[in-house]
């Protein structure tokens, strides 16, 4: 039996779930991405010389923001009461590239991995922009939850790296 989709009722139109009679749990979500840059881009934010200033710095306040805001960009997101989220950096020499890690926590009744996404998604547009006047040519790559847990769907780890494009299913 496939899933349900829960963002639907019964005629078909968007609810936001009801998660009113659930008990809160500990839950949390680690999402990870990367911005692949030209290789001035990337010793720009090294050495903390881009025009804009310090990029991981704005790129990981950005983030957080974002995360602690998701409910406001997401239309059927719960506002949620994060008792954690952060925001981490690693400079990656080959691919020349930076990887951005969210990780959010909450006591709640409903699962944070949309904030994690949000904000690691936020963190890596941040550094685009601020980057641009450098090369316009950066990608945001690989987004994706690498962790959850709590909630009755438990644990999830990432096992499979994502797909690549050639595997990833059009329709039309």
């Amino acid at each position: 039996m496939e899933p349900r989709l829960n963002h639907f009722d019964e005629s078909g139109s968007a609810v936001m779930v009801d998660v009113t009679q659930k008990e809160p749990t500990f839950r949390t979500a680690v999402a990870r991405g990367e911005i692949r840059v030209s290789r001035p881009v990337l010793e720009a934010i090294a050495a903390g010389t881009a025009a804009k200033g310090d990029v991981l710095g704005v790129a990981r306040v950005a983030g957080i923001q974002a995360a602690k805001r998701t409910w406001e960009l997401i239309p059927l997101c719960h506002p949620l009461m994060l008792t954690h989220a952060s925001v981490d950096f690693r400079l990656l020499e080959d691919p020349c590239a930076v990887e951005a890690t969210c990780t959010v926590k909450l006591s709640g009744k409903t699962g944070v991995e949309m904030e994690a996404l949000t904000g690691v998604s936020t963190a890596l547009l941040t550094i685009y922009d601020m980057c641009k006047a450098l090369d316009r040519s950066m990608v945001l790559t690989d987004i994706c939850l690498v962790h959850k847990e709590g909630g009755k769907s438990g644990r999830y780890d990432r096992t499979a790296p994502p797909c690549p494009p050639e595997e990833v299913r059009r329709d039309g």
